[in-house]
C-alpha cells in the first residue's frame, strides 16, 4: 500500500469515539499505509467496537498509563500481535484526564491536580519509555495539547497540566534525539469530544474560536487535527523535534 506512512507501525492511544482526534489519526494513518494498534483503558469493549469502524482491523491492548505493570508489559504485548520482528515507528499520545476539582483553580486540592499532571503530562514520558524497546530504528512520538501559553477561561489546572505536557515533550526531544526519535505536539483548537463534556463552561471557552479563527474552525471536525498528527508521524519532517504545531484555525497568533 502506498502513502506517507507506508510500511510503518503506529500505536494510537485515546480512541473512545469515532469523533475523537485519536480515531481520525488512526483512520488517516491506515489510509496512508500504516499498520495500527490501539490502546484503551476501562472501556475496552467500547474501543473494540469503535475500532471496527476503521478501514482495516486494529488490535486493542489495555493500557492504564498510571499502572507500571501495564507499562512494563506493553512491549511484550505488542510483540504478541506483531510476531517476529515486532517494532514501532510511531506513537500517538492522546491521553488526558482531570478530576472535576481541577476546574476550580483557587479551590483545587493537590490530589486532584497530581492526578491531572500524572495522567496528562507524565504519561507522555512513561508511555514513550514503555515503547522504546520497539523503536530501535527511531521514529516519531506525537502528543496532543491545548495551547498552554495563556490562562484560558474555565480550563484552570488542566491548562497547567498541558504546560507540563509541553515541557515534557521538549525534554523528551532532547534526550531521545540521539536515538533518532522525534517528539512533537499538535496544539488543537477545541472540539466537541467526550473529553470536552467534562470541562465545565466548555461552550464559553470554545466560543473564542467562533470569533477569532481567521481561517475558520469547526468544533465538530477532528479530521484537520488528525491530519496534523499523521503529518508529524511521517518522514516529511525528519529534523523537526521539540515542536508544537498549531492546528487551531490560526487563533494562536491573533493579538488582542
Amino acid at each position: 500500500m502506498s502513502g506517507i506512512l507506508a510500511g510503518k507501525r503506529i500505536l494510537v492511544t485515546g480512541v473512545l469515539t469515532d469523533s475523537s482526534i485519536a480515531f481520525h489519526a488512526a483512520k488517516i494513518a491506515q489510509e496512508e499505509g500504516a499498520d495500527v494498534i490501539l490502546t484503551g483503558y476501562g472501556r475496552l469493549s467500547l474501543v473494540e467496537r469503535i475500532a471496527k469502524r476503521l478501514p482495516k482491523p486494529a488490535p486493542v491492548i489495555e493500557v492504564d498509563v498510571t499502572n507500571q505493570e501495564h507499562l512494563d508489559s506493553l512491549a511484550d504485548r505488542i510483540r504478541e500481535h506483531q510476531g517476529e520482528g515486532a517494532s514501532l515507528d510511531g506513537v500517538v499520545h492522546s491521553i488526558a484526564f482531570g478530576p472535576q476539582g481541577v476546574f476550580n483553580f483557587l479551590e483545587a486540592e493537590w490530589e486532584d491536580v497530581g492526578t491531572a499532571v500524572h495522567v496528562s503530562a507524565y504519561s507522555l514520558k512513561s508511555l514513550t519509555m514503555a515503547c522504546l524497546p520497539l523503536m530501535e530504528r527511531g521514529g516519531s512520538v506525537v502528543g496532543l495539547t491545548f495551547d498552554a501559553q495563556f490562562a484560558w477561561p474555565k480550563y484552570d489546572w488542566m491548562g497547567i497540566a498541558k504546560a507540563a505536557l509541553e515541557s515534557t515533550n521538549r525534554y523528551l526531544a532532547r534526550d531521545l534525539g540521539a536515538r533518532n526519535i522525534r517528539c512533537n505536539l499538535v496544539s488543537a483548537g477545541p472540539l466537541k469530544s467526550m473529553a470536552a463534556k467534562s470541562i465545565p463552561g466548555f461552550e464559553e471557552l470554545a466560543d473564542v474560536w467562533n470569533h477569532r479563527a481567521p481561517i475558520g474552525w469547526d468544533l465538530a471536525d477532528p479530521e484537520p487535527t488528525g491530519r496534523g498528527v499523521v503529518g508529524l508521524l511521517s518522514d516529511f519532517f525528519p529534523k523537526t523535534t521539540g515542536e508544537i504545531v498549531h492546528v487551531d484555525g490560526g487563533v494562536h497568533m491573533m493579538g488582542a
